[in-house]
């Protein structure tokens, strides 16, 4: 894929339950999302520059933005989605159990409200959640749903 689009990457967690398979996704943090459900979820990830590995910056990332190190762990590559924004998004799942209440979230600083002159900081993800695939599919920024469907594929 060539173009000036934007380019991010991300770890997508998965654990086997008792009720199934769960994906630990983050709700996007600051005011656009924050009474948004649907759309609003979506694998921790972040943008990177060309000098960048797209697996190093899924890892950075994920440190960034939970604030707890990246697990270690096979990596399952689920390859590169094409968000309705035009950001190429490249994602792998490894399996790992990870407690949402340890997350110590990054932030960004934004003018807010609009035109007012004054800056905020928000979280770049308000919470992480583990959720059910059903409930991950509802509320998943649905580009990101092939990454799903292809981590299924890949748990048989």
């Amino acid at each position: 894929m060539s173009g000036s689009g934007k380019r991010s990457a991300g770890l997508l967690l998965f654990r086997h339950t008792d009720r199934g398979l769960e994906v630990l996704l983050g709700h996007m943090g600051g005011p656009f999302f924050a009474r948004r459900d649907a759309g609003a979820w979506g694998v921790p990830k972040g943008e990177y520059e060309p000098d960048e590995t797209a697996w190093d910056a899924a890892r950075r990332e994920f440190q960034e933005e939970l604030g707890l190190a990246p697990p270690e762990g096979e990596a399952i590559a689920l390859g590169e989605v094409r968000q309705t924004n035009g950001k190429v998004v490249t994602a792998w799942a490894i399996e790992a159990d990870l407690d949402p209440a340890a997350m110590v979230p990054g932030t960004f600083r934004m003018e807010w409200p609009p035109k007012s002159g004054q800056f905020q900081e928000f979280p770049e993800l308000d919470r992480v959640e583990w959720l059910s695939l059903e409930r991950a599919r509802e509320v998943i920024i649905t580009a990101q749903t092939t990454f799903l469907d292809r981590l299924v594929e890949h748990s048989g």
